[in-house]
């Protein structure tokens, strides 16, 4: 899905851009390349500056109840410095690194709902435009495919998955959101959980895993949330079904006392992100927050071998109309 624009603030006759990402998935802390490739307009023009920027469909909660908006999550110039002759056809390459904790976007070539996009910015004459925006598809790093898989083989479902503003306290989050990939449980533990949200922090040194268990209550007490964390390295060698059966009974096991949990910063969700954040120590933490169930879209499910669960159901095309309804709409909004 590729728009040829016009560049609006130089009118008529001004250059166009045309992004082209080569095919295939990326992954996370992997390299994003392709060519922007530009068309000379009526004069010349001097092309100072053509900015890459990444953009994701994110979810926040506050106290009005939930929106959506879309957050830069990074920027890489990656040309400029050059003059564009009338008529002239120009491409750049690029090779731009992504960041370890960019979302997935897909699992064996099943969507997952997740809206991520690559906007490209020309600064032209002292003006600024962005002229065309790609949708990124990033495939998961093998620890993060590979817990997915142990999920599957364990019985439990893929529900939806969705990113949420915020932060998860005593992680290394980096990002000014999270992926959430929200699974329901197996037979074994259907009686005492309703659901289980898995998010992967990577870094160049391994990756976290956060589960948080949304616990059912019992006849005399209400339910509440539990959340544990585990470290693993990016191409660790382990009996991934046992480690990950052992993860999913120290959840369920884990009592965290409710209203126990730290909040978020304030602000304004969508304004950009800045870096932050430290390692916690230890297994788990009682002092975590992050937000319940997100509305993301379900999809089919059935991908990375997770089990065919009840609540199973929107096919892959109707995701992909999503997707394509986002960047339509944010064509017209910038139009």
């Amino acid at each position: 899905m590729v728009f040829k624009r016009l560049l609006g603030s130089l009118g008529v006759g001004g250059p166009t851009v045309d992004t082209v990402l080569d095919p295939g998935p990326v992954r996370p802390g992997g390299a994003l390349t392709g060519q922007v490739r530009l068309k000379g307009g009526s004069a010349d023009f001097d092309i100072e500056h053509i900015t890459l920027e990444l953009v994701a469909r994110v979810e926040a909660e506050h106290e009005e109840g939930e929106s959506e908006g879309v957050v830069t999550f990074d920027r890489f110039t990656v040309g400029g410095g050059f003059r564009l002759a009338e008529g002239e056809q120009h491409s750049v390459p690029f090779s731009v690194t992504l960041p370890w904790e960019t979302p997935v976007t897909e699992l064996h070539g099943q969507a997952l709902g997740i809206v991520l996009g690559v906007r490209t910015e020309l600064s032209v004459a002292g003006a600024k435009d962005k002229g065309d925006l790609d949708p990124l598809t990033v495939g998961p790093l093998p620890a993060q495919e590979a817990v997915l898989e142990a999920l599957g083989q364990l019985g439990f479902g893929f529900k939806s998955a969705d990113l949420e503003y915020g932060r998860i306290g005593g992680t290394g989050q980096r990002l000014p959101f999270y992926q959430e990939i929200e699974i329901v449980p197996s037979p074994q533990y259907a009686d005492r959980v309703n659901e289980i949200e898995v998010t992967f922090l990577a870094d160049p040194g391994g990756m976290e895993v956060v589960l948080e268990a949304d616990k059912r209550g019992g006849f005399l007490s209400g339910g509440h949330d539990a959340l544990i964390r585990f470290t693993v390295g990016h191409h660790d060698s382990r009996d991934w079904n046992t480690e990950v059966d052992g993860w999913i009974r120290r959840l369920v096991e884990h009592r965290t006392p409710h209203g126990s949990h730290g909040a978020y910063g304030h602000g304004d969700p969508y304004a950009g992100h800045g870096h932050g954040g430290h390692y916690g120590h230890g297994d788990h933490h009682d002092d975590h927050h992050r937000s319940g169930p997100g509305m993301g879209t379900v999809v089919a499910a059935g991908a990375a071998g997770l089990a065919v669960g009840v609540v199973g159901g929107m096919v892959a095309a109707e995701v992909v109309d999503e997707v394509g309804d986002f960047f339509e709409g944010d064509e017209e909004d910038e139009g």
